[in-house]
């Protein structure tokens, strides 16, 4: 399975969110035909809020973008728990160089994507629109199978999708379970008043139910409410029927949750739900297809996701870069299980949550709610802040050394600085 070095290998990329595009853009520049595949008819603009960490900052650095990154950030100041008449118990401000709820960099999904999108070249196809529907591998190459119905060869195939992947489903389907935490999360866009602040409140009442507010650099607020609940298809209903289950869920809960939920039903078209449930797959390869962020390792909202798949991308991308210098000897196999061997522990850490783990945040009983508050006033106080926001309110461990990729140093607006 070795390639060798006159041939420009063909790769497939499919989904165009963060990992893929990532990826696209190292392999690129490391000598790879790269194709980029998306599901959706565009590229999407839309997204609730995500932040970059720990080491995705570095990758940032070495894709020279973190400049561009820094001048659409969201504006958020700091996460604050509040009670039921939103005052504030607990208040974690943004540090710059430091990550705690709030990281240095929170930007929407949507900028980010279409930023590291433009960054890619005019040398990468991109296709909007068709998805794979099957594919079968040989010791030289994959035939894919799309749903447009035409069949196309390539030298690998990477699986960068969310972590609901049709894609994975088919090719990875032995592989794959998935574990729920028996939470429910919605999210959803509504409008910004006066009273807003530029803080991420986030609100517990009794029942399993948490609520959220934070602010994006749009001019509106994005919400997030949650319950605890076991698995019940609530994800699958028609939006309208997920809105009254919603309000039923939360009638007397107080703070912000009526406005909120006035605001998603105004808003329909950015309301969008999600189970907690991690995704766990026993290898992330098989010959010459590998699988990359969310569809590797997904979880619920650890706040690990977009930095796993900036890493990812980039240690894959330079794992695979040495398959085509000259002389070098490797294989893609080697490739690929260097690429795991490097990531399985920092995935796993970052995006595995203790059993039980989501629902202590959802505490049942009102002494639950008063338990919660106290640990998280405690956490907010100066002597033990620092300590409780690297181990306790973060999810970075494991974290591996980033090798030096030759091919992926010095972007051309590396040095770039913010505006």
């Amino acid at each position: 399975m070795a390639t060798t070095p006159h041939h420009r290998p063909r790769v497939l990329i499919t989904g165009a969110s963060i990992a893929g595009p990532a990826l696209a853009w190292g392999l690129d520049r490391s000598g790879f035909d790269v194709t980029l595949l998306e599901r959706s008819p565009e590229q999407r603009t839309t997204g609730q809020n995500i932040d970059v960490r720990g080491l995705g900052r570095e990758v940032l650095e070495r894709m020279g973008l973190r400049g561009t990154v820094m001048r659409h950030l969201t504006g958020e100041a700091g996460t604050r728990y509040v009670d039921e008449h939103g005052t504030p118990y607990a208040t974690f401000p943004k540090a710059e160089g430091q990550d705690g709820p709030t990281a240095e960099i929170e930007i929407l999904r949507g900028t980010f994507a279409g930023i590291l999108v433009d960054a890619l070249p005019d040398t990468i196809e991109r296709r909007y629109g068709d998805f794979i529907t099957g594919a079968e591998q040989d010791d030289t190459g994959v035939d894919v199978r799309y749903d447009s119905g035409a069949p196309e060869r390539f030298d690998l195939v990477v699986v960068a999708e969310g972590r609901s992947s049709r894609s994975r489903r088919i090719l990875f389907a032995d592989e794959t379970e998935y574990r729920d935490f028996g939470v429910s999360i919605t999210y959803g866009t509504i409008d910004r008043i006066s009273s807003d602040t530029d803080h991420w409140d986030w609100y517990t009442a009794p029942r399993g139910r948490v609520a959220s507010i934070r602010p994006d650099n749009e001019g509106t607020i994005r919400a997030s409410m949650s319950f605890e609940s076991e698995p019940m298809g609530f994800e699958q209903l028609p939006v309208d029927v997920q809105l009254r289950i919603l309000r039923e869920r939360f009638r007397g809960a107080g703070w912000q949750t009526e406005r909120i939920l006035d605001g998603f039903t105004e808003r329909p078209d950015e309301f969008y739900t999600q189970r907690m449930e991690q995704v766990v797959v026993s290898r992330w390869s098989k010959g010459r297809i590998a699988l990359l962020g969310d569809a590797a390792w997904g979880s619920g909202p650890t706040g690990m996701g977009t930095t796993l798949s900036l890493v990812g991308a980039h240690i894959l991308a330079g794992e695979l870069a040495r398959t085509i210098e000259p002389g070098t000897g490797f294989a893609i196999a080697d490739a690929f299980a260097r690429y795991e061997d490097l990531l399985r522990g920092y995935a796993d850490s970052a995006q595995g949550l203790p059993r039980g783990g989501a629902r202590l945040l959802h505490p049942s009983s009102t002494t639950g709610v008063r338990a919660m508050r106290t640990v998280f006033r405690v956490a907010s106080l100066g002597p033990v802040r620092g300590f409780a926001q690297k181990y306790l309110l973060t999810s970075e461990k494991h974290v591996p050394v980033l090798p030096h990729y030759p091919t992926l140093q010095g972007a051309p607006n590396a040095g770039e600085s913010v505006a």
